[in-house]
């Protein structure tokens, strides 16, 4: 079955606690936050304090996606405030590999984020070492954004480098992500579904999460 993963930044901060209240009672297994700068990406969103306050009432995995620049010098910080899962962008690290060495050494989950813009290929030589490879499918900075097709053909591609590779990492997508579309992307080699809007907008999150975990390869 699919890891679904709601992204926080759907939520309505006004009620956070009980946002992620409700996190804790669905079937959700992971929990996104999107952490951005207004440099790497057009917008800011939240930082160190709020995932602190997350990971006091949350029991899921904090899967944490740095849209940040240098994100080396934040990544202690971001451990320590309770992130399980860590994930820096292709297109900002020009030192990739000493930046999932950093992460893996503090404990976490290293994994890579790439932009629409940016081809799978060039994962090649970090792949074995990630937990994960997060796919954007819109282009980052801001939610409930439509779904760049083209994404399911980099996730088949992904899909196939990793196969024949014979390694265990996960594939995750963001942006776009719908009850309707998410069957295609399971279909094409997603493991990890993150639904914003999707979730937190609809009537019922919890059955909107259970359906979105029913899918699978």
């Amino acid at each position: 079955m699919a890891i679904v993963a709601p992204s926080l930044l759907a939520a309505n901060f006004l009620k956070l606690k009980e946002e992620c209240k409700m996190v804790n009672e669905s079937e959700a297994d992971w929990l996104h936050l999107d952490v951005m700068d207004g440099q790497f990406v057009p917008n800011i969103s939240f930082g160190i304090p709020v995932i602190e306050y997350v990971r006091k009432v949350t029991k899921k995995i904090c899967d944490v996606h740095l849209m940040i620049e240098t994100p080396e010098n934040l990544v202690p910080a971001f451990k320590k405030a309770g992130a399980d899962n860590i994930i820096v962008h292709l297109e900002v690290c020009p030192n990739l590999h000493r930046n999932i060495q950093q992460i893996r050494e503090l404990g976490a989950q290293p994994a890579v984020a790439i932009n629409p813009h940016t081809p799978v290929f060039l994962l090649e030589d970090i792949l074995a070492d990630l937990h994960h490879v997060l796919i954007m499918s819109v282009n980052p900075g801001f939610g409930a954004q439509k779904f760049i097709p083209h994404s399911i053909e980099k996730i088949k591609q992904l899909r196939k480098m990793i196969d024949e590779k014979k390694l265990d990492v996960l594939i995750e997508v963001d942006g776009g992500v719908t009850v309707e579309n998410a069957k295609e992307l399971v279909d094409a080699g997603v493991d990890v579904l993150v639904a914003g809007n999707t979730v937190f907008s609809s009537e019922n999150p919890k059955d909107t999460i259970k359906k979105l975990k029913a899918f699978s390869r």
